[in-house]
């Protein structure tokens, strides 16, 4: 602006004047253009500059929009994070609680386990001690008779024999399956299945109805009886 002033003034006081030189004249118009030149440049540097200041103000807020995207999503995944934990802390606490009751429940049955092994354990000795007892009483000739049970021989929870095995022959169609283990030294499945197929009217039955093995049958044939 103020080189516009400038050129103004000189063309005034040529104007004034009359009395200026052709050189003076064309100096004064060749400034006025650079003026003007200088002028429109200004304008096209300032016209720039607020393109960028409109280009700069869209960037702001795009980035904004984008910042403000940014932290929603984090947001998001802090929630979701969280949610995450809590079910994941709730399924630990559930298996833990799982495990203490399996643990309680294994050692019920290993317990379990030993209680019945010992038994087991007694229970052979026992059939042991019957079969050699009625295999020495067979050799020296005399009558069959099966062994007694006192209570301090006895594993816990076994009874003594009942009546019925006492006598010189057992009557299958009336003892248990447990007796004739002990006191016949039967294998408990063919045990199970003679008190599975009573009653018997013959004891040939055993082996014409495939209960027992005929090796089996001809060793307890004598020591049995189907009596009613």
């Amino acid at each position: 602006m103020r080189c516009e002033w400038t050129a103004i003034v000189l063309v005034g006081a040529v104007l004034t004047t009359g009395c200026v030189s052709n050189k003076k004249y064309q100096d004064a118009l060749a400034e006025a253009d650079n003026v003007k030149m200088e002028l429109e440049k200004t304008r096209q540097q300032k016209s720039a500059m607020e393109q960028q200041v409109r280009t700069l103000k869209e960037l702001n807020a795009k980035f904004g929009n984008e910042a403000q995207s940014a932290r929603d999503e984090l947001q998001r995944v802090e929630h979701g994070r969280d949610a995450e934990r809590g079910a994941i802390e709730g399924r630990t606490k559930e298996l833990e609680d799982k495990v203490k009751a399996l643990s309680a429940q294994n050692k019920n049955v290993r317990q379990e386990y030993q209680d019945v092994k010992r038994h087991n354990d007694t229970l052979k000795s026992l059939v042991a001690r019957y079969q050699k007892e009625l295999k020495d009483r067979s050799n020296a000739g005399g009558p069959p008779q099966t062994a007694t049970v006192t209570p301090n021989q006895a594993s816990p929870g076994t009874a003594t024999a009942p009546q019925a095995a006492a006598s010189a022959a057992m009557n299958i169609n009336k003892v248990s399956a447990n007796d004739m283990v002990l006191f016949l030294g039967l294998k408990q499945d063919e045990a199970d299945r003679i008190v599975n197929n009573r009653p018997y009217r013959v004891k040939g039955e055993l082996v014409a109805k495939s209960i027992v093995p005929k090796e089996t049958f001809d060793l307890i044939k004598d020591r049995i009886s189907v009596s009613p």
